[in-house]
């Protein structure tokens, strides 16, 4: 019986040895193709900040000023034309990492993340109005 798996052994040309060799090569191969996916998935995620950092603008906003919030589920609502734009809000107060406190004109406070807002300025000047009337043209000769 020893004898036939020795012969089974020697016809598959199986050498345990070099098995455990090219076992423990593959292993080794194996740790540097996650090694160089960790490297790629750390640089992609550096990069997508990266530009998600220069896409963010930096707004300001004090005690006192009026903002306007931009409503992102007004979407589900039909017509193309309807403002997104929330009346104005008040800040109360500005929390740290662009936080801020707002309150509506019935004192309902809540807390929205600052890149939602837009100030607001009230009677902002639109320009001058000038009327041209088509009769008053002069007629050259």
């Amino acid at each position: 019986m020893e004898y036939l798996s020795q012969w089974v052994v020697k016809e598959i040309n199986l050498d345990l040895e070099k098995a455990g060799k090219a076992r423990l090569l593959q292993l080794n191969e194996l740790d540097e193709i996650r090694l160089d996916a960790y490297e790629n998935h750390r640089l992609y995620k550096e990069q997508t900040k990266k530009f998600h950092d220069k896409m963010i603008q930096k707004r300001e906003f004090n005690n006192g000023d009026k903002v306007l919030l931009y409503n992102s589920r007004l979407r589900l609502f039909p017509g193309k034309r309807k403002s997104r734009w929330s009346w104005p809000f008040t800040v109360t107060d500005v929390k740290a990492y662009g936080a801020i406190e707002v309150a509506s004109e019935n004192d309902t406070k809540f807390k929205v993340n600052g890149q939602c807002f837009n100030l607001y300025t009230e009677g902002a000047f639109i320009g001058k109005l000038e009327t041209i009337y088509l009769s008053d043209t002069p007629i050259d000769a």
